[in-house]
């Protein structure tokens, strides 16, 4: 039994009971306003976050969406072009 009450030593701490009850019915009072309010408080912090990253607008969308399509484009005229270069080779080395 000695070995055991040396290896979990806990500190005494000098907490009477009333201050335990207190601060457990405070962190309930707590947990009970921040459920009552949750519906606003992310409400506030979604706007928090689009004041610091706003969302792009319709135009802005529209233009990266046709960037994006011209790319597309581009690679698949690129990949089709490297498909035809054995074909293009062969026929001309039979000339």
């Amino acid at each position: 039994m000695a070995f055991a009450d040396t290896l979990f030593q806990t500190p005494m701490l000098a907490v009477s009971f009333s201050q335990l009850l207190t601060g457990m019915v405070e962190l309930a009072v707590l947990a009970a306003v921040l459920m009552f309010f949750r519906p606003l408080l992310v409400g506030i912090a979604r706007a928090l976050v689009l004041v610091v990253r706003p969302r792009p607008t319709k135009d802005e969308l529209a233009a990266r969406r046709k960037l994006r399509d011209a790319k597309a484009q581009q690679q698949a005229a690129k990949a089709a072009r490297q498909a035809d270069a054995p074909a293009v080779r062969a026929l001309g080395a039979r000339s």
